[in-house]
């Protein structure tokens, strides 16, 4: 128990660290005080205000997607309950990078008596057609950027040299470092899925949960509540460019493009993508002509309030459930 507790801290430590090294990095020089003043006078918050509904929705389209995929599999679960365990897990997850999967699943078995195995397999089932949702809008965009970026070249007279001369020794590093992270990642996830086979039980409720996708009663439904989800996270980040005046010219695209770039980026354990997610996003910002300095005002006070409302929902869902009765 101790080992496995100590494992479990480390990790949480190394993912702190990585995280915070990559902030530090790239904000070692940053002043703080002139980006006060930023948010003060120049920023638009109305813009700031009305993306969060659409990130609220997004958390309530999952919600109601899992009921769909929680039927096929003979388990009912409160729409509420359901709704304040998606809200708390995003919370956790703050703390303890992908916690949060087992927490929303712990809440629907403490309070509407939900198989806990059964509830980890839909949860597989949503992030595998997550993955495919955001390869199609990856291959998508890049698709329909081809030309843009040709353009935006021709426009600006920059080359490949032009962008890599944008890259210090430093940010190489931490580029590669991050995609190690998400190897090793993928490694570590595919060796605990070889461990817990051995399970035969709990694999057996585990398949049954992925498996209730083909049992889904209603799929145009399941298809539109995927794609609402995905519309939200792009609508609630989207709103945030109208905040800026240096990026509420740059269009859809460019936000799209930003926001596949950093959907890519939280793979990486950290928390709510913290490091990452920014040096992902200011990166693809300067590429498209933002100053550097106007880029890191974008990713830190974009991602600062996003993760602030995470938390209040998680401490919203937190009140809600301790007056929610548990089912018999």
């Amino acid at each position: 128990m101790l080992h496995r507790v100590l494992k479990s801290s480390l990790k949480v430590l190394l993912s702190l660290i990585f995280g915070g090294a990559i902030l530090y990095w790239m904000y070692r020089d940053f002043d703080f005080a002139k980006m006060w003043d930023f948010m003060v006078s120049e920023m638009d918050w109305t813009w700031m205000l009305l993306s969060f509904p659409f990130g609220i929705l997004a958390q309530t389209f999952r919600a109601w997607r899992w009921r769909q995929t929680l039927e096929p599999t003979g388990e009912t679960s409160r729409s509420s309950v359901r709704t304040n365990s998606i809200f708390f897990s995003y919370a956790i997850s703050l703390l303890i990078p992908r916690l949060g999967e087992f927490a929303r699943c712990g809440i629907l078995t403490r309070y509407d008596k939900v198989s806990f195995a059964k509830a980890i397999g839909t949860v597989v089932t949503e992030r595998i057609i997550d993955s495919i949702l955001v390869l199609m809008i990856t291959g998508a965009t890049l698709l329909l950027q081809i030309r843009v970026f040709g353009s935006f070249f021709e426009k600006t007279g920059t080359n490949i040299d032009g962008i890599y001369s944008r890259f210090t020794t430093a940010g190489w590093i931490v580029t590669a470092i991050c995609a190690i992270a998400v190897v090793a990642v993928v490694v570590f996830l595919v060796k605990k899925m070889t461990v817990h086979s051995k399970i035969k039980d709990a694999l057996q409720s585990v398949c049954e949960g992925i498996m209730s996708l083909k049992k889904v009663k209603n799929i145009p439904l399941f298809v539109v509540f995927s794609v609402a989800i995905w519309a939200s996270y792009f609508l609630h980040y989207y709103l945030t460019f109208f905040c800026f005046d240096f990026t509420e010219h740059l269009g859809v695209m460019c936000a799209l493009v930003t926001f596949v770039v950093g959907s890519i980026a939280v793979i990486v354990p950290t928390p709510n993508g913290a490091g990452p997610w920014h040096f992902a996003v200011k990166t693809m910002l300067v590429l498209y002509g933002v100053a550097e300095t106007d880029a890191l005002y974008f990713v830190l006070i974009v991602h600062t309030v996003q993760t602030l409302l995470v938390l209040l929902l998680g401490i919203y869902s937190v009140i809600a459930l301790l007056f929610t009765k548990k089912a018999l």
